[in-house]
C-alpha cells in the first residue's frame, strides 16, 4: 500500500503545469484585389442661374398706361413691354421745338443786323462799339439756338424712355405693377432672363482647380457626358453640359472657386434658382483597384485594411479614392492579388492568426438561376 502511494506521488512530481493556450484563428472571408474599370461621378451641389438677367426699371416718371405681355411668357428683343403716360413728354417735345424756332428766328435777325453793321462800319458810319455789341448779340443767338436744340434732344429722350422694350430674348417674370400704377425712376417693374442655354453654378475646392482648368482648356464636348445634372426628384437631366467658365478668384473664407456649367434648355426644364447636383464623370480606365468598402477600418482619420499573408492578417494603411456603390477606389497601399479581409474585421488585430473560409458554394436556387 505504501509503495502505491509513493509511486503516485512520484508521478505527480514529474508533470509540468500547462502554459496559456494560443487563441484559435479568427474565421474570416477575403476578397482578392484586382484591377478594374472605375467609372464614377463626383457630385457638387449647384444652383441654376441665367447667363443674362436684368431688372426692368423706368427712367422717367408717370403712370403705367399699357402692359403688352403675359406674365412668364417668352419675349423677343425689342418687344414692347410697358408704356408710361406720354402726354407730358409729348407736350415738352412740342414746347422745345417751338423754342428752337424762336431761337432760330432770333439768330436770323441778329445775323441781318450784324451784316448791316459790318457794311456801315466799313463806311465809318457807326461807332466800333456798336458793331462789337452786335457781334456779341449774334454769338449769343447762336448759343441760344444750340441750347434749344439740345433741349429738344433731351425731352425726346424722355419721350422715348416712356416706352420700355425687352433688352434681349428671354423669359419675363411676374409684373410688379399694374395699369394705372405711378412709377418713378428705379421702380422695379419686372425681370427678364435668358433661359436657353441655362447655367448651373457650383463651388469647387481650390485643390480641384488644376483638374477643372484642364477640363476648361481641353473644351470637353457635350457628347462626352462629362457634366450631367441630377434634378431634385433624383432623375438625370437628359442633356449633358459643358464647362462655361471658372471664376477669377478663390473665395478666401471657404477656399472654393465658382465654376459655371451650361446646359441646353429648349424645354425650359431648368429654371433660375433651381437647386440640383452636378455630376462630374471620371473614367480611370482598367487600372483602378476597387475593394469592398466594408473591408476598410478608420482610425483617427486614417484608413486601414487587413491583408492575409501566410495565415495572419497584417494591418496595412491605404489611401482611398471615390466610393462607388459598395466599393471604393484604393489609390495606394494595395496591389492586385492582395487578399483583404471583408468579414470578421472587427475581431482582428495586426498579425492576428486567421482561418480563411472557403468560397461559398452557390445555392441550389442560385445554380438554377445561373443555368437559365
Amino acid at each position: 500500500m505504501s509503495v502505491a502511494v509513493s509511486l503516485s506521488l512520484a508521478s505527480c512530481g514529474d508533470s509540468k503545469p500547462a502554459g496559456p493556450q494560443a487563441p484559435p484563428p479568427v474565421a474570416v472571408d477575403v476578397y482578392t484585389v484586382a484591377a478594374g474599370n472605375a467609372t464614377y461621378f463626383d457630385s457638387y451641389p449647384g444652383t441654376a442661374t441665367p447667363l443674362n438677367q436684368v431688372d426692368i426699371k423706368p427712367q422717367v416718371s408717370g403712370n403705367i398706361v399699357g402692359i403688352f405681355f403675359k406674365d412668364g411668357q417668352q419675349v423677343k428683343k425689342g418687344q414692347k413691354l410697358y408704356e408710361i403716360d406720354q402726354q407730358q413728354y409729348k407736350a415738352a417735345v412740342e414746347a422745345a421745338k417751338a423754342n428752337v424756332d424762336v431761337a432760330r428766328a432770333n439768330l436770323a435777325k441778329s445775323q441781318q443786323d450784324a451784316d448791316r453793321y459790318e457794311d456801315l462800319a466799313k463806311q465809318d458810319a457807326i461807332a466800333k462799339q456798336t458793331l462789337d455789341h452786335q457781334r456779341a448779340d449774334l454769338e449769343a443767338s447762336k448759343q441760344q439756338l444750340a441750347a434749344a436744340q439740345a433741349n429738344v434732344a433731351s425731352v425726346e429722350t424722355n419721350l422715348k424712355y416712356s416706352v420700355i422694350y425687352a433688352p434681349f430674348n428671354g423669359t419675363i417674370g411676374i409684373s410688379q405693377v399694374k395699369i394705372g400704377t405711378a412709377v418713378y425712376p428705379q421702380t422695379l417693374l419686372n425681370s427678364v432672363s435668358t433661359d436657353d442655354p441655362m447655367a448651373v453654378d457650383i463651388a469647387i475646392d481650390q485643390a480641384e482647380i488644376p483638374k477643372f482648368s484642364h477640363y476648361f482648356a481641353t473644351g470637353a464636348k457635350p457628347k462626352d457626358s462629362l457634366f450631367t445634372v441630377m434634378l431634385p426628384d433624383g432623375s438625370i437631366y437628359p442633356y449633358p453640359g459643358s464647362l462655361y467658365l471658372l471664376d477669377r478668384s478663390v473665395d478666401p473664407t471657404t477656399g472654393t472657386l465658382k465654376a459655371r456649367i451650361t446646359f441646353p434648355n429648349a424645354k425650359n426644364e431648368l429654371r433660375a434658382g433651381l437647386t440640383a447636383n452636378i455630376r462630374v464623370k471620371h473614367d480611370a480606365g482598367d487600372s483602378s483597384l476597387l475593394i469592398p468598402y466594408k473591408a476598410v477600418v478608420e482610425q483617427l482619420g486614417e484608413y486601414f485594411v487587413f491583408v492575409v499573408n501566410e495565415g495572419h492578417a497584417l494591418q496595412r494603411k491605404v489611401v482611398l479614392g471615390t466610393r462607388i456603390a459598395d466599393k471604393v477606389v484604393a489609390r495606394s497601399g494595395l496591389q492586385a492579388g492582395d487578399k483583404v479581409v471583408i468579414n470578421g474585421v472587427q475581431k482582428l488585430r495586426d498579425s492576428s492568426a486567421v482561418a480563411v473560409a472557403p468560397p461559398k458554394a452557390p445555392t441550389a436556387a442560385g445554380a438554377a438561376s445561373a443555368g437559365k
